[in-house]
């Protein structure tokens, strides 16, 4: 899609992706660009085609995958998604995601506006390199390199919070032609940084800029897709 190009610019606009998780590969593709410009743009993204042949049906809200959709509010889809600003422990909430106030996109951005009912999450990709960058994520596939048995993830307890971690590409990988390695200091691997960060990590890399990368969070109890989080920082 042409205009899956966009996507790859910093004109002043503010963006997000919509991931798509797939149950038969478990494979993360971008499906969709949120721009917030004034009022609001929905289109499918460069990897929509991808991950259709991969099960994903286009939302019932935006059947065509070629047109641009716009709203003066957030679209109702989305914000949906998002807790009721009604609610008792809505403070706290806020709270948890630096918000002072009720704000329906910065929430959104912030949380990921994750659900139990399906596979879909936000993220706030890495566009400019210009500007001080921090973002947190779990490391990718951790079940294949640590040998997790799916559902408890013990091995992960080879690292705790604030171990550092390092980042090296791997211009060769088959998947992802950004792909980043994350290993221990001692060299063993982790996994990957996720696909939707792959890119703009790697740019980073490749212009010398000052980068930290350590392990932000560890639950072993959690399914070997989110047991290791990592905070990843880039100074411009």
């Amino acid at each position: 899609m042409e205009e899956s190009k966009l996507m790859l610019q910093v004109d002043g606009k503010d963006y997000l992706y919509l991931i798509w998780k797939s149950e038969q590969s478990r494979t993360q593709y971008i499906v969709g660009q949120l721009v917030k410009n004034g009022q609001y743009e929905f289109r499918y993204a460069k990897e929509v085609q991808a991950a259709l042949n991969d099960g994903f049906t286009p939302l019932l809200c935006f059947p065509d995958v070629q047109k641009v959709y716009t709203d003066r509010k957030l679209f109702p889809v989305f914000a949906s998604r998002l807790p009721d600003k009604r609610r008792k422990d809505i403070q706290d909430i806020l709270k948890k995601y630096d918000l002072e106030q009720y704000d329906e996109y910065l929430l959104l951005k912030r949380s990921g506006a994750r659900l139990p009912i399906d596979n879909f999450e936000f993220i706030d990709p890495i566009m400019n390199l210009d500007e001080n960058v921090e973002r947190k994520f779990f490391i990718a596939g951790v079940r294949h390199y640590l040998g997790c048995d799916g559902e408890n993830c013990e091995k992960s307890l080879t690292v705790t919070r604030g171990d550092e971690v390092i980042l090296k590409r791997e211009p060769g990988n088959q998947y992802d032609e950004n792909a980043v390695r994350i290993l221990d200091v001692s060299g063993h691997l982790l996994g990957y940084v996720p696909r939707y960060y792959s890119e703009g990590v790697t740019r980073m890399l490749e212009s010398n800029k000052k980068i930290a990368c350590h392990v932000y969070y560890v639950d072993n109890k959690k399914n070997c897709n989110e047991c290791i989080r990592v905070i990843f920082k880039c100074l411009s």
